[in-house]
C-alpha cells in the first residue's frame, strides 16, 4: 500500500467528455421518459429546457471553483473551506448516500434486465456478478473507469443518435403510423403544447430534475484529471449542447412519430420508435441499453462514494483506513466499503417490501437538489471571500448573483412540487431526519476535520 495520499490524475479529456455526457444521461430517459411525456405533453421539452439551463449553470458554478484551486479533490473540500467542518461532514455522507442508494437501485435492476433474456435466472445472480465485475475493475487505475464509463455512455449516445436520425427519416418520408403520419407538427396538434394544463407541465419537473442527477460526477474527477484546466471547462460548457441533442432533440423526434396522447407511460417509447423503423428486435436493444446504463450508474456509484469516502477520511470525518491508497493510488479501502454496503441492496432488495425501497430513492433526490444546492452557496462565498482571485479565474460563471439567486429559487420551487406527489410526498418528511441524523452524530461523536 502506498502512503502517499494523492490520487492518480489518469483521467483524460475523452473520458471526462463522456463522463460529463453519461451523467447527464440516465435510465430515466430509455424508460421513464414514456410517463413524462404522459404527464406534461409536449410541454415537456420546455421543462428539460428549464432544467437544462438551471444544471449548465450550476455546473459553470462548479466548474469555478474546482479551477479555483486545483489542489482540491474534489467539491467536498470547497464545502469544508468555505461553510466549515459541519456542512462538509453532513454533505460528504449525504453525497454518498446520494450514490450509494442508485446504485443499490441499479445494480438490483440489472439483475432484472438480465431476466429480459434468461428468464430461468434468479435476479441476484447477474447483480452479483456485475457488481463483482465494476468492483475489480475500480480496483485498478482510474483510467480503467474511465474506460468503462466512456464505452457505457458511447452506447447510450449511439442509442439516441439512432433514434434521431431514424425518426427524421421516418417524419421527412411521411412514414405512416398506426395512429397517422409522422410529422413535426403532431408537437402542437394534439391539444397544444400544454395539453394537460399548468399542472402537468409543474409536476413533471421532479422527473426531469432526477434525470440530470450525476451530472455533478464531474465535480469528483477533478483530481484524477490529466489536466483539469483545459478539461473541465471544456466538459461544463458544452452541456447545454449535450442537453438539446440528447433530451430535447430526442423528446421532440418521439412526440413527433407518436402524438403524445398516443405514447404508453408505462413502456420505453424508444421501442415505439424502433419498431416503427423495421427494427424487429427493438425491445431487446432498448434492453440492452437500459443494463448498460445500469451498469455504468452502479459503476460511478462505486466511483464516487468510494472518493467521498477518501475525501472525508482526509478530512478525518471518516475512520483513517479510508485514505490508504493502493499501489495504483485507488482508494481501495473505499471501494470495498462501498462494495459491500451494495451487496447489502441485493439481500435487502427481497426481504424488504419495494415501497421501502423506493422511499430511499425518493430521498436521495431530495439530498441531491441539497448538493447542487450547497455548491451554488459554496460558489457565493468563494465570490465573496476572494474577490481578486475571481477576477484573475479565466473560467467563471456569468451573471453572478443573480443567477445563483435565481437557481437557489428553482431548487426551492422543485421540492414544493415533490410535496404535490403522492410517490415522494413520504420521502419529503423523512429527508430532514436524514440531515437531523448527520447533525446528531457530528456533534456527539465531537468529529474535528482539519483546518
Amino acid at each position: 500500500m502506498s502512503e502517499k495520499n494523492e490520487l492518480a490524475r489518469g483521467l483524460k479529456n475523452r473520458h471526462v467528455q463522456l463522463l460529463a455526457i453519461g451523467g447527464a444521461i440516465g435510465t430515466g430517459l430509455f424508460l421513464g421518459s414514456g410517463r413524462a411525456i404522459h404527464l406534461a405533453g409536449p410541454s415537456i421539452l420546455f421543462a428539460y429546457l428549464i432544467t437544462g439551463v438551471i444544471c449548465f449553470f450550476m455546473m459553470r458554478a462548479l466548474g469555478e471553483l474546482l479551477l479555483s484551486n486545483t489542489q482540491h479533490h474534489t467539491f467536498l473540500e470547497f464545502v469544508h473551506e468555505y461553510m466549515g467542518e459541519r456542512a462538509a461532514f453532513i454533505t460528504g455522507w449525504t453525497y454518498w448516500f446520494c450514490w450509494i442508494s442508485l446504485a443499490m437501485a441499479d445494480v438490483t435492476a440489472a439483475g432484472i434486465y438480465v431476466q429480459y433474456w434468461i428468464p430461468s435466472v434468479e435476479p441476484w445472480v447477474p447483480s452479483l456478478v456485475i457488481l463483482g465485475i465494476l468492483f475489480c475493475t475500480n480496483l485498478l487505475a482510474v483510467k480503467i473507469f474511465g474506460e468503462l464509463e466512456f464505452w457505457f455512455a458511447l452506447i447510450k449516445v449511439l442509442a439516441i443518435l439512432a433514434l434521431i436520425l431514424g425518426g427524421l427519416f421516418l417524419i421527412l418520408s411521411g412514414f405512416e403510423t398506426n395512429v397517422g403520419p409522422t410529422s413535426f407538427v403532431n408537437l402542437w396538434s394534439h391539444g397544444g403544447w400544454f395539453p394537460n394544463g399548468s399542472n402537468g407541465f409543474i409536476l413533471s419537473f421532479q422527473m426531469v430534475v432526477f434525470a440530470f442527477t450525476g451530472i455533478e460526477l464531474v465535480g469528483l474527477t477533478a483530481g484524477e484529471t490529466s489536466n483539469p484546466k483545459r478539461v473541465i471547462p471544456k466538459a461544463i460548457n458544452n452541456i447545454p449542447f449535450r442537453i438539446i441533442i440528447f433530451y430535447i432533440g430526442a423528446l421532440a423526434i418521439i412526440m413527433s412519430i407518436y402524438p403524445w396522447n398516443a405514447v404508453n407511460p408505462n413502456s420505453s417509447p424508444f421501442v415505439l420508435v424502433f419498431k416503427a423503423a423495421g427494427i424487429i428486435a427493438a425491445a431487446s436493444i432498448v434492453n440492452f441499453i437500459v443494463l448498460t446504463s445500469a451498469a455504468s450508474a452502479c459503476n460511478s456509484g462505486i466511483f464516487s462514494t468510494s472518493r467521498m469516502t477518501y475525501g472525508l477520511a482526509c478530512d478525518q470525518a471518516a475512520p483513517a483506513l479510508f485514505k490508504k491508497l493502493s499501489r495504483h493510488h485507488v482508494p481501495v479501502n473505499s471501494v470495498i466499503f462501498s462494495a459491500i454496503t451494495i451487496i447489502l441492496a441485493v439481500i435487502l432488495q427481497y426481504i424488504t417490501p419495494e415501497g421501502v425501497f423506493v422511499l430511499i430513492t425518493s430521498i436521495s433526490t431530495f439530498c441531491f437538489i441539497y448538493i447542487w444546492a450547497i455548491i451554488v452557496l459554496c460558489h457565493m462565498k468563494y465570490r465573496q471571500t476572494h474577490p481578486e482571485l475571481a477576477r484573475k479565474n479565466t473560467f467563471r460563471m456569468p451573471l453572478y448573483p443573480v443567477i445563483n439567486y435565481l437557481i437557489l429559487a428553482f431548487f426551492a420551487f422543485v421540492i414544493i412540487t415533490l410535496a404535490f406527489n403522492e410517490d415522494t410526498r413520504v420521502a419529503l418528511f423523512f429527508t430532514p431526519a436524514w440531515f437531523v441524523l448527520l447533525w446528531g452524530i457530528h456533534f456527539l461523536s465531537g468529529l474535528r476535520t482539519k483546518v
